[in-house]
């Protein structure tokens, strides 16, 4: 029970992070119906300049969190402004494309600032445990749940009950409708990139803490696509599902498949996501929580 229970903390302390990258994923593609292919960049950029904060110019861990997720999210409009914004009424592929590069190119500026070297996190938890009955919890993990549980909360009140949320979420239903009610259709698609900006942030500050980041770590970002597609590409609430579902799998199947099933290999955690990601698909195409398309003919 005790190797179960730790196995369970930490796939929920992963989760987090996934759930975290999906809701970016997911509100972009909500906004503009474009799968944002960036993330990976905007989550390693992010932690960054929290290595840099911390160690360079000596901010704090808990004052340089905020100023490079407010940074990511600069950048993340930058992006939309310049790169995505002429491409408005282009072939939705197009501009999933043009995505792939955007994250390219972020990749190639922040590996000049990371170099060869692997950056240690100066985080307020580090390794550390806590008990809790008969299992040992890293901290880092109950921080990555807490704070994850905290962000979603807002997130959802922010689109329920601000002006701007429900500017969003009518525009996610129809642009068309939306623009004839005077809504900003241009400026609902920039904040959707700085949100995702700075939840990618976040993200890869939690990727850091207890551990270092280096060239590859925006590999990390990848689990968060069968976590959209399990919980459903257009639901937010899904998304956050979907990222604790494969982070739970995937530290269940590390911990038990080895000596239960070692004949599938030592890495087959690794895959696990995306095998349940093709049982979903095969049962509900949407997604568990998707919306799907009807179409009359």
């Amino acid at each position: 029970m005790t190797r179960f229970g730790q196995s369970l903390i930490q796939g929920l302390g992963n989760g987090s992070i996934y759930a975290l990258l999906a809701l970016g994923f997911v509100i972009i593609y909500k906004s503009t119906l474009v799968i944002s292919f960036a993330q990976p960049a905007l989550m390693v950029a992010g932690a960054t300049m929290v290595v840099f904060l911390t160690g360079s110019f000596g901010l704090p861990f808990f004052a340089a969190v905020p100023v490079a997720m407010l940074l990511t999210a600069l950048l993340g409009l930058i992006v939309e402004r310049s790169a995505l914004r002429p491409m408005v009424g282009k072939p939705v592929f197009v501009v999933a494309i043009i995505t792939i590069g955007v994250d390219i190119t972020i990749r190639v500026v922040v590996n000049r600032f990371l170099g060869n070297t692997i950056r240690n996190f100066t985080s307020p938890w580090g390794l550390d445990t806590l008990r809790v009955g008969d299992v040992f919890v890293q901290q880092r993990f109950l921080a990555m749940m807490l704070t994850t549980a905290v962000v979603v909360a807002a997130l959802f009140a922010f689109f329920k009950y601000s002006r701007t949320g429900l500017a969003m979420r009518a525009t996610a239903f129809d642009q068309e409708t939306a623009l004839a009610q005077g809504i900003s259709v241009g400026m609902v698609f920039a904040l959707s990139w700085a949100i995702a900006g700075a939840l990618a942030a976040l993200a890869g500050t939690f990727v850091g803490t207890g551990g270092s980041i280096d060239q590859q770590t925006w590999i990390i970002a990848l689990k968060a696509l069968p976590a959209i597609i399990i919980g459903g590409l257009d639901s937010v609430g899904g998304a956050v599902i979907g990222g604790l579902v494969v982070g739970v799998i995937e530290a269940l199947v590390g911990t038990y498949q080895p000596t239960a099933a070692p004949w599938l290999g030592n890495n087959f955690a690794v895959v696990s996501p995306y095998v349940v990601l093709l049982i979903v698909l095969l049962l509900r195409p949407y997604g568990l929580f998707g919306t799907p398309e009807v179409e009359r003919v």
